[in-house]
C-alpha cells in the first residue's frame, strides 16, 4: 500500500494541516498553503509534459530544389589560407579581402555542394552608410582612446550575404509561475513582513514566422543577433543578380544543427510573452514551462551584413552593421588613462557632494 505525503513546494518538507488557520503549514519553513491551491499545484506537477518539437527536415524537395542550369556559372568559392574562413563570390567578385581576418583573397574555384537559397533580403544601405555608422558609433564614448578616433583607418569594409535558417511554427504552451506579494508594517516594537505565495498558470498558443538562426560558424552569433531585427516584409525570392558586387557566404551549420538554437529562441520568447501577462505581484519566477511545437517549416535565406575591420595597436577590431536597417554593433578599445581619470573624477564628485551634505546638516 502506497502512503500519501504532501511536500512543501518551497523546501520539500512534509506539511501538516493547521486547524487554526484551516490551511496546510510547513513546520520547517513556516509557509502556509491554501488547500485548493496545493491540490491544484500537485495536479499541475502530475500533468507536466516534456517539450516536443515538430520540425520538418529541410531538403531540396521542401526548399526551392536544385540549381537550374547556368545559375552557378561564374560563382566561385575560396577558403582563406590564414584563418580558414569560407567566402563565396559572383562574376563581379574577383579580388577581395577575407571578411574575417582582412587578408587579400582571390576567388578561383566554382561553388558546389550547397542548397539554393529560398529567399534573400537585398542590401538597402551602401558602403558610405557603413562608414558613417562607424563614425557615429565612436561618438560620446568617454573611455575611447583619442588616438583611436584620430588614427582610425578601416582595414576592410565588405558587404556580405550571411546564410540564415528561418523557422516558422505554431506553438502550444503551458507555463507555471510562482509569484509573491509582500506586505510590510510595523508597530512600536517590531517590523513585520508577510509574504504570500501564489501559483499562476498560463496556457495558450501562438505562431512564429521567420525566426532567424545564423548558419555560419565563423560569424559571431551575438553580433548577428544584436543587429536584428530584419524587416521581413522586404524579403524576396532568391535571384543571383542580387549578389552582384557583394560576397555571399556558404553555410557551414546546416538546418538540422540549427534546430536547437531555434527551439531555445522560440521557448524563451514564449516564456517572456506569457510572463508579461502576469501582473500585480512583487516577484514572478518561472517554475515549469512546456511547449509543443508543430507545423514547423524551415527556409534558407541570405541576409545583408556589412563587416568592418579596423586596426589599432596591432589588434583588429570588428564591427557588424545590418545592411538593411543600419543597426550597428562592435567592440571598442578602452583607454586605461581615461578610465582612471573618469573613475577619480566620479569619486571626487561624490566626495564633494558628501562633504556639502555634512556641512549643511551639522
Amino acid at each position: 500500500m502506497e502512503a500519501l505525503e504532501y511536500k512543501c513546494p518551497n523546501c520539500s518538507g512534509g506539511i501538516i494541516f493547521d486547524s487554526t488557520s484551516q490551511n496546510l503549514t510547513c513546520p520547517y519553513c513556516d509557509t502556509s498553503f491554501e488547500i485548493d491551491a496545493l491540490v491544484q499545484f500537485n495536479q499541475s506537477l502530475e500533468n507536466e509534459k516534456a517539450d516536443s518539437y515538430g520540425w520538418q527536415d529541410y531538403t531540396r524537395e521542401s526548399g526551392t530544389g536544385d540549381w537550374e542550369e547556368g545559375e552557378l556559372d561564374g560563382i566561385s568559392e575560396f577558403r582563406c589560407p590564414s584563418c580558414g574562413g569560407e567566402i563565396v563570390g559572383n562574376p563581379n567578385t574577383v579580388a577581395t579581402s577575407c571578411v574575417y581576418c582582412g587578408n587579400p583573397a582571390i576567388l578561383m574555384s566554382q561553388l558546389q555542394g550547397m542548397y539554393k537559397p529560398d529567399y534573400i533580403i537585398p542590401f538597402k544601405l551602401d558602403k558610405n552608410a557603413a562608414k558613417s555608422a562607424l563614425i557615429k558609433h565612436l561618438r560620446f564614448k568617454p573611455l575611447l582612446p583619442k588616438s583611436f578616433k584620430d588614427e582610425n583607418r578601416i582595414e576592410s569594409l565588405t558587404g556580405i550575404y550571411v546564410p540564415f535558417w528561418l523557422f516558422d511554427c505554431d506553438v502550444d504552451a503551458s507555463i507555471r509561475f510562482k509569484a509573491t506579494r509582500t506586505q510590510v508594517w510595523s508597530d512600536s516594537e517590531y517590523r513585520y513582513t508577510r509574504t504570500s505565495y501564489y501559483l499562476v498558470l498560463r496556457d495558450g498558443g501562438m505562431s512564429f514566422e521567420m525566426v532567424p538562426v545564423d548558419g555560419s560558424e565563423k560569424m559571431d552569433d551575438e553580433y548577428m543577433e544584436a543587429i536584428e531585427p530584419f524587416d521581413y516584409s522586404q524579403i524576396s525570392d532568391f535571384k543571383t543578380p542580387y549578389l552582384s558586387g557583394y560576397i555571399a557566404e556558404k553555410y557551414d551549420i546546416d538546418a538540422e544543427q540549427s534546430k536547437p538554437r531555434a527551439n531555445a529562441r522560440i521557448k524563451t520568447s514564449v516564456e517572456d510573452i506569457f510572463r508579461s501577462t502576469v501582473k500585480g505581484y512583487n516577484t514572478v519566477v518561472t517554475e515549469n514551462s512546456n511547449i509543443s511545437l508543430h507545423d514547423g517549416k524551415i527556409h534558407y535565406a541570405l541576409l545583408p551584413v556589412w563587416m568592418l575591420n579596423t586596426k589599432y595597436k596591432d589588434k583588429i577590431y570588428s564591427f557588424s552593421m545590418n545592411g538593411q536597417t543600419g543597426r550597428f554593433v562592435g567592440e571598442l578599445p578602452v583607454s586605461v588613462g581615461r578610465f582612471w581619470a573618469w573613475t577619480f573624477g566620479l569619486t571626487s564628485v561624490f566626495t564633494a557632494v558628501a562633504s556639502l551634505i555634512y556641512l549643511l546638516f551639522m
